[in-house]
């Protein structure tokens, strides 16, 4: 039974790592409507004026910062994930180390590319916003747990049912090892726990399909980190 698991909590009050999709370099959201600056200028006035006012735009705002925080809790986003059969209810997921954000992102990202871009010849670029949020909640605490369900890597139905379980407890999250590093990440089952979402760094992901290895970029140009995603399935 996975209330058996049930063991541990964590009073836990710190940051968490989170890596999203993003990009380094700001996007004009209007160049493809005039090529001229003064046209633009108007657009983005225009578009200022009529926008919604938030208390706190780094949390709400939907075309933006709304995907940092509170994404993975709005229905039609729900997936099926480690902890959540994507059915009726969503998952934060955060990590307590930058680089197993990396792991994580790269085995998914990796995953997505092969399944929709694997004929591509040429390198395929991907760009990640890396963001410390905190979080101030008790979560239950699996990392000492030896259960090697918790950490397989292709079967989710057990974890499934765990974070099932403890959604329908009203429970804040969890901790829990990484399946793809030496890690530790947090499923975050209620937002308010979350707050205080800060920038860190941007990473930039470089792979081609028909080799066996992910670049990571912290600096543009530089290798931070190599990954070979066979090593991660």
């Amino acid at each position: 039974m996975v209330e058996r698991l049930v063991r541990e909590v964590a009073d836990f009050d710190a940051d968490l790592v989170r890596n999203i999709k993003g990009i380094r370099v700001s996007q004009s959201l209007f160049d493809d409507l005039s090529a001229d600056p003064a046209d633009q200028a108007v657009a983005i006035a225009a578009e200022g004026i009529e926008r919604i006012a938030s208390e706190a735009p780094l949390i709400t705002r939907p075309f933006d910062y709304g995907s940092v925080i509170t994404y993975p809790f709005v229905p039609h986003n729900w997936h099926a994930t480690r902890w959540s059969d994507g059915l009726s209810y969503g998952v934060w997921y955060g990590s307590l180390e930058l680089e197993t954000t990396v792991y994580e992102s790269v085995f998914h990202w990796h995953r997505f590319v092969m399944d929709a871009f694997s004929d591509i010849k040429k390198a395929v670029v991907g760009e990640r916003r890396v963001l410390e949020v905190r979080c101030r909640a008790l979560l239950i605490d699996l990392r000492d747990s030896a259960d090697p369900r918790l950490v397989d890597r292709r079967d989710y139905s057990h974890t499934q049912r765990l974070g099932r379980y403890l959604h329908e407890r009203s429970q804040n999250g969890l901790l829990a090892r990484s399946a793809r590093s030496q890690g530790v990440n947090a499923a975050v089952l209620d937002p308010r726990c979350l707050s205080d979402p800060r920038d860190s760094c941007f990473l930039t992901y470089r792979m081609a399909p028909a080799e066996d290895r992910v670049t990571v970029e912290r600096t543009p140009g530089e290798t931070w980190l190599e990954i070979r995603p066979s090593t991660l399935s």
